[in-house]
């Protein structure tokens, strides 16, 4: 099974990654948390994305797909995996399209959750207090919300016209949650 998983920050992807990844016994590929973990690593990749991230700015392409690439061609992946907050913008649709060809993998479906604007900004606090994460500002929040809109909402266009997308509301319990993505996918 290859997954995304989309929707804007604070919808519940990393969680219901995580569920669907043990379900589906396969790794869940986070771009936020590689970066999060080299910058609380204070590693050379940990500096340059957080160059971005303290200003409420997305990590730029090139550096986003170099990390996406490498970790696809792990041993790992070979059975399949969940990528978590890629691809964001059009330009890394058409990456990830040439990394899955190169890798003869084709993406099987992809899971849109959806809530309400008002229910993402009190998820989102409620991390960031219980996080203490520096990327969860009221600013930084609302500017990711709005890149999202702008940038990312759009690509769900693109995979329903391929027939992979599938629309998931993402408030509730996290289990009932976790149940209406998989009843979609099996």
């Amino acid at each position: 099974m290859r997954l995304l998983i989309m929707g804007p920050q604070g919808v519940g992807k990393g969680t219901q990654a995580a569920l669907l990844a043990e379900h589906f016994n396969i790794p869940t590929i986070s771009t936020g948390d590689i970066f999060r973990y080299n910058i609380k690593n204070k590693t050379e990749l940990g500096f340059e994305a957080m160059s971005y991230t303290d200003k409420g700015e997305l990590v730029p392409d090139s550096l986003t797909n170099k990390i996406v690439k490498d970790r696809l061609a792990k041993e790992d992946c070979k059975n399949g995996w969940i990528l978590d907050g890629y691809p964001r913008n059009a330009a890394q649709v058409t990456a990830l399209d040439e990394m899955l060809a190169d890798l003869d993998t084709p993406l099987d479906h992809v899971v849109a959750l959806e809530a309400a604007r008002d229910v993402l900004l009190e998820r989102m606090k409620k991390r960031a207090a219980e996080q203490g994460r520096a990327d969860d500002t009221p600013e930084a929040i609302a500017k990711r919300l709005e890149t999202y809109e702008k940038e990312t909402a759009p690509l769900l266009d693109i995979y329903e016209a391929r027939g992979l997308l599938v629309v998931v509301n993402g408030v509730g319990d996290i289990d009932e949650i976790s149940g209406r993505i998989i009843s979609h996918l099996e």
